[in-house]
């Protein structure tokens, strides 16, 4: 169960990411199905408003069906904190929120959101982020909170789509 809430002015958060319209995407990289032959595509730019805008098609042939977009960091311990907060404005589909927390490690921890057509604070708790590779959940525990990686966003809905994500910032709570 993700958690929609509003934070109030003592919500304690820190910044992991915040799109500025000066915000260099050097080190945001996109990585679709096409590394196993779908033909996928998508990019990342930002907007006149300074938000990243995450773009693309979903296309299921060649046994595709992903775009994502992901951003290493230096490793970060994280323990004092409990969940993610992102700001997105998305256009109705559903989204993964997907983070590692070693950058070696081949799985990923994830929880889906559905977005609206309208501005979100998503809280995503770390204890609701399940382990995940290759879209298969692993039988190990959820996502210990301790450090962090790379954050990344995907969208695999199992049909062909166009999508479009507007990320404001990731924060941790």
């Amino acid at each position: 169960m993700l958690y929609f809430e509003k934070m109030n002015d003592s919500t304690q958060l820190d910044t992991i990411y915040t799109f500025t319209a000066s915000s260099k995407l050097n080190n945001w990289r996109t990585i679709n199905d096409t590394v196993m032959g779908g033909v996928s595509y998508s990019h990342i730019k930002v907007n006149e408003e300074g938000n990243g805008v995450f773009t693309g098609k979903v296309s299921l042939k060649n046994n595709g069906g992903f775009c994502s977009v992901r951003y290493p960091l230096p490793k970060r311990r994280i323990g004092k904190f409990h969940s993610f907060v992102l700001k997105v404005y998305g256009d109705g589909k559903a989204y993964q929120f997907r983070i590692k927390e070693n950058s070696e490690d081949a799985h990923v921890y994830k929880a889906v959101f559905k977005t609206t057509k309208q501005w979100q604070e998503i809280k995503i708790r770390f204890d609701e982020m399940f382990p995940s590779f290759r879209g298969q959940k692993l039988n190990k525990p959820n996502f210990s909170g301790q450090s962090l990686e790379e954050i990344a966003f995907l969208i695999a809905n199992k049909e062909e789509e166009h999508f479009k994500l507007l990320i404001n910032r990731i924060k941790l709570m």
